[in-house]
C-alpha cells in the first residue's frame, strides 16, 4: 500500500480556502479515509467537540488549518477574537490529538508569526528575534504558540508534530469580502468592480512601499501534503515562492490583467502593514522536496478569470 492509502486524515479547515485543495490533493493521492468537519458541526474551541470529532472518526493523522483570520482592516477590528480562537483551537486540538493517540500531526501557521523587522529572506532561525508586526501579532502569536506547543510535545510525549509557515496566499476561492479580504482579492475585487462600472479610479490602502511574497494556494496545498508525508522533525518550515514584490508593483498589475484602466490612487492614512515579507524557502526543497510551481503572474490570471465568472454567476 502507499504511504496514503494508510491514512485516515482530519483536516480542520478543509471546506475553506486552502483546505479544500488539501482536500482535493489527498483524495488524488488514493488517502485512504479523509474527513473534513465543519465548524457548526464541531466547534473547535470547545473541547468536548474536539473529543467528539476524533471518536467519530478515529483518525490517525490531523492536519490542522483551521482559522479565523482576515486582512489588516479585519485584525485591526478583531485582535481579541483573533488571538482567543485562533490559541485555544490549536492549543486544545494537539493536546486532545496527543491523547487520543494521533501518530502524525500538521499545524499550519501564518508568516504574520515572523517579527516585525525581520531581515529579509525570513529564515526559520529568525522566528523569535522581535515582535510582529502589530496589525497582525494577536493573530500571528497565537499561531506561533503551536510551534512551541509541537516542539515540546515531541520533546516530552514523542509526539509527532510538525509546524509550517506559509506566506500570504491567493488563488481560486478565495476570501473577495471588502471587509475581511487580503490585499491580492481586494485589489482584484475592486479593479473587477471599477471597470465593469465605468469608474475612474479606485483607492489602495497605504502608501504601497511594503513588500509580499504569495504564493498560490494549489501549491501551498501540494507543500502541505509533501510535508505531511515526508517530514517528520521539530524544526518550523517556510512555505513560499521564493520570490517579492512591493504592493506598488502588484496593484497595477492587477489593474491591467483586469482590463481597469483607470487611475490608482494611494491612501496612506490606512496603514500598509509590515514593511517587507519574503521567505527563505530552501528548508522545504531540502527536507521534502517542495518548490512552488505556478508562475504570479499565471496564478493572478487564475483567479481572476475565477473571480470573474463567480460575479457572472452571480449577476444571471
Amino acid at each position: 500500500m502507499s504511504f496514503w492509502e494508510k491514512q485516515r486524515v482530519v483536516v480542520t479547515g478543509g471546506a475553506g480556502f486552502l483546505g479544500s485543495h488539501v482536500s482535493r490533493k489527498l483524495m488524488n493521492a488514493g488517502v485512504g479515509a479523509l474527513f473534513t468537519p465543519r465548524s457548526f458541526e464541531y466547534d473547535l474551541c470547545k473541547r468536548e467537540a474536539i473529543e467528539r470529532m476524533l471518536n467519530e472518526f478515529q483518525p490517525n493523522m490531523v492536519i490542522h488549518l483551521a482559522a479565523v483570520v482576515g486582512g489588516i482592516g479585519a485584525n485591526r477590528k478583531n485582535p481579541g477574537k483573533f488571538f482567543y480562537d485562533n490559541a485555544v483551537m490549536g492549543i486544545q486540538l494537539i493536546e486532545c490529538s496527543r491523547l487520543f493517540g494521533i501518530e502524525k500531526f500538521v499545524a499550519v501557521g501564518t508568516v504574520c508569526a515572523y517579527p516585525k523587522f525581520c531581515p529579509i529572506p525570513f529564515r526559520e532561525e529568525d522566528l523569535w528575534n522581535g515582535y510582529p508586526e502589530e496589525t497582525n501579532a494577536p493573530y500571528g502569536i497565537a499561531k506561533k504558540i503551536l510551534a512551541v506547543q509541537s516542539q515540546s510535545y515531541r520533546e516530552q510525549y514523542g509526539f509527532n508534530s510538525i509546524f509550517l509557515l506559509p506566506v500570504n496566499l491567493y488563488g481560486p476561492g478565495d476570501n473577495f469580502d471588502p471587509e475581511s479580504s487580503h490585499v491580492i482579492p481586494a485589489l482584484i475585487r475592486k479593479c473587477v468592480e471599477a471597470r465593469r462600472r465605468g469608474s475612474p479610479s479606485i483607492e489602495c490602502w497605504g502608501d504601497g512601499s511594503a513588500t509580499r511574497e504569495f504564493l498560490y494556494v494549489e501549491d501551498a496545498a501540494e507543500g502541505i501534503v509533501l510535508a505531511a508525508e515526508r517530514y517528520n522533525r521539530s524544526e518550523p518550515v517556510n512555505l513560499g515562492a521564493g520570490s517579492e514584490i512591493s504592493i506598488k508593483d502588484l496593484a497595477p498589475l492587477i489593474a491591467k490583467l483586469s482590463g481597469f484602466k483607470g487611475e490608482l490612487v494611494w491612501n496612506p492614512a490606512f496603514p500598509s502593514g509590515q514593511p517587507r515579507r519574503a521567505l527563505d524557502v530552501s528548508r522545504a526543497e531540502r527536507e521534502f522536496g517542495f518548490s512552488a510551481a505556478v508562475r504570479f503572474e499565471e496564478g493572478l490570471r487564475r483567479t481572476i478569470d475565477w473571480y470573474e465568472k463567480q460575479v457572472v454567476s452571480q449577476i444571471t
